[in-house]
């Protein structure tokens, strides 16, 4: 396991899972990932976590805040889970923009929510995380789940999603993490590092794709460097919940 997140990286260097790859590379190399695990990203989920995502998300929806005829914005938002949510918590005089950098990805989260019945209140846009198009101050609450570790450009990221928020506003960064408890982690790697691609190969017919995923979890900063990550950001009252022992934390920080 790589432990150093900032070995062999350079001002034009970053981490593609385990590889060094130029800055401009790696969003094109994340790009073709998701290209490639989108039609089966729901499924692969499930998989994934055992089915265990719904919980955590549905614990990260708990924490929006969030009250009828407020704005949300849900970054990478993949195949709308969190954007589903918040669209009932915002409800009809509301709005929830879903976004994500990935066409197709956005393409399968307009699908999902079409076939659940929740679209009049969402708006589906584009975007780069690390330079939201949005007005400063527009968003009372922002989430981004299991997509952060994907941004090249973490602290960019934060600040633009800090910018984006009204005064008063919350951030939610939830994230695959680190177990707090030693005994997880032999089980945690096997299942990450073998049986994951396993899976992936038998269900989606790519098995590096998801290996880059269990390589990019490892990469991401843990919950102590997530949250220094927060308040350097300009994030303030900043704090995690660990959810299953560490192998997912929620970390929220306020604007204002």
């Amino acid at each position: 396991m790589v432990n150093d997140k900032s070995a062999g990286q350079s001002a034009d260097s970053t981490h593609f899972g385990y590889e060094t790859v130029s800055v401009a590379e790696k969003a094109g190399r994340v790009r073709d990932v998701f290209e490639s695990v989108a039609p089966k990203y729901d499924l692969m989920n499930n998989l994934m976590s055992m089915g265990m995502h719904r919980l955590w998300k549905r614990f990260a929806l708990g924490q929006t805040g969030l009250r009828p005829g407020q704005l949300a914005l849900d970054v990478a938002g993949g195949t709308g889970d969190m954007t589903a949510g918040m669209s009932r918590q915002v409800g009809p005089k509301g709005c929830v923009f879903l976004t994500d950098i990935n066409a197709s990805m956005l393409a399968q989260g307009r699908r999902r929510l079409i076939d659940r019945g929740i679209i009049g209140n969402i708006a589906m846009v584009q975007v780069n995380a690390e330079k939201l198009p949005f007005k400063d101050d527009s968003f009372h609450c922002i989430t981004i789940a299991f997509g952060l570790r994907n941004v090249t450009d973490k602290p960019a990221a934060l600040k633009s999603m800090r910018a984006a928020l009204k005064p008063g506003g919350r951030l939610l960064v939830l994230e695959f993490s680190k177990p707090v408890m030693d005994a997880i982690t032999p089980l945690y790697d096997l299942y990450s590092f073998k049986i994951l691609p396993m899976l992936g190969g038998i269900v989606a017919d790519d098995a590096d794709s998801y290996r880059y995923l269990a390589e990019s979890i490892r990469m991401h900063p843990d919950q102590e460097a997530m949250l220094g990550l927060m308040n350097e950001a300009g994030l303030e009252d900043s704090r995690y919940h660990n959810l299953s022992g560490g192998i997912v934390a929620l970390h929220i920080g306020y604007k204002y």
